[in-house]
């Protein structure tokens, strides 16, 4: 992998970092990360490499949208009308979570996706693991369940000292790479840069035949729509980092406790670094009519995304909002800062939304839990409309899990 730094850190190390499972296949509580372990400094926090002055600046979606207008003009200047309409075009991609590209030989399409951001968990081989489940989630969005090769790409930050590099830049890549390894795919390759930012991310390619894939565009009137994952992942990360913070602590104390932040924490930890090839391996079989994942302009943001692309005159409309257990409330205590409730909240490696019909959606969503062990919901509905989508004014709020069990995470 070229560039790549390398580390002698001991195995036994490593092993202190990885997911540990019960007797009885339940998910425990994780061992947090123990800097000490790795002879860091007690107080090493691998977010602190985020956290500098200008970082994390979204591009508005707006703002993104007319921007890639701009790769949909034809040579007269003229804007094409959605890609999904136009099977036909040479290349489709733009607007979708990952580019289909038509390759010479045989019916073939080259299905390829490329995300990154920087570090929002101060657990470095969890990190890699996120990153990794974060950019196969574009392919998974697609329906597509195999990827032929992926890519590393790695940004080390200025601000590591030559001993947090050699600790903390190994285990990401191990995240990273045991998470390809669990999609069934390999790193080949990558490029590794210095940075006044830590940032992780790749790029996922395979080839696909047309059945392999599942164009975003055919929902109908009567589907409903599935989320695959709980929101709030952005609103327990926050949490748990004000956790230190006497000022922004002292903002949702009286909701929540240290132990409710911290589990909360560890969930949305565990869900962003879970894969959703299993969602995508049924999407085929219950007949998914399109879908995409939810990351970074949030539940809203990317339902609206899915709803402009449908070749039909359809709407979303979304009742319910399963979040992880205690982060609604949290959001609350917020004010608006999250927007929670509204769908705008980030989501970093999300659920898949999925619009299925409404005959199959609870079958869909027994199976996943049965061949994951992971709940599903129906949270909306497809109805007659101008390609928008909205959350009723007080949707429900599904928390998850609705019990705590002792011990284990879910």
């Amino acid at each position: 992998m070229g560039d790549y730094i390398h580390s002698n850190i001991a195995q036994d190390n490593v092993a202190m970092v990885r997911l540990e499972l019960s007797q009885n296949d339940q998910i425990p509580l994780r061992r947090p990360f123990d800097p000490l372990i790795h002879d860091l400094d007690p107080h090493f926090k691998l977010t602190r490499f985020a956290d500098l002055k200008g970082r994390g600046c979204k591009v508005p979606q707006d703002v993104l949208n007319k921007l890639l207008e701009g790769f949909q003009q034809d040579e007269n200047g003229h804007g094409e009308q959605s890609h999904f309409m136009h099977m036909s075009m040479t290349k489709i991609g733009i607007g979708m979570d990952a580019a289909v590209v038509p390759l010479r030989h045989g019916g073939l399409s080259l299905v390829q996706t490329t995300d990154y951001f920087y570090p929002l968990v101060d657990d470095p081989f969890v990190m890699g693991k996120i990153a990794c489940s974060n950019v196969l989630s574009d392919l998974y969005a697609m329906g597509v369940t195999e990827c032929d090769n992926m890519l590393m790409l790695l940004s080390v930050s200025t601000k590591m000292t030559e001993k947090e590099r050699d600790v903390v830049i190994p285990l990401i890549m191990r995240g990273f790479k045991e998470t390809a390894f669990e999609a069934g795919t390999t790193v080949t390759g990558g490029q590794t840069v210095v940075n006044p930012w830590c940032t992780i991310g790749g790029v996922a390619t395979t080839v696909c035949q047309p059945n392999e894939f599942i164009i975003p565009d055919n929902a109908v009137v009567g589907d409903v729509l599935v989320l695959t994952k709980p929101l709030g992942t952005q609103v327990a990360v926050n949490s748990h980092q004000w956790v230190d913070q006497p000022d922004k602590w002292n903002r949702i104390k009286l909701i929540v406790s240290e132990e409710d932040v911290r589990k909360a924490y560890q969930r949305a930890m565990d869900s962003m670094a879970r894969l959703n090839k299993t969602a995508a391996k049924l999407m085929h079989k219950y007949n998914a009519h399109g879908a995409t994942d939810v990351t970074g302009f949030g539940l809203l943001g990317h339902a609206q995304t899915l709803a402009k692309h449908q070749k039909n005159e359809v709407s979303f409309v979304i009742h319910n909002l399963p979040v992880i257990a205690k982060m609604a409330s949290v959001a609350k205590a917020c004010g608006n800062m999250f927007q929670l409730l509204q769908g705008n909240s980030a989501e970093t490696s999300g659920g898949l939304l999925i619009c299925l019909p409404r005959e199959q959606a609870a079958a869909y969503c027994k199976d996943i839990e049965k061949v994951e062990g992971y709940q599903a919901w129906i949270i909306g509905i497809v109805e007659k409309g101008t390609r928008t989508a909205r959350i009723i004014d007080k949707p429900r709020v599904i928390e998850v899990p609705a019990k705590e069990k002792e011990g284990e995470l879910w």
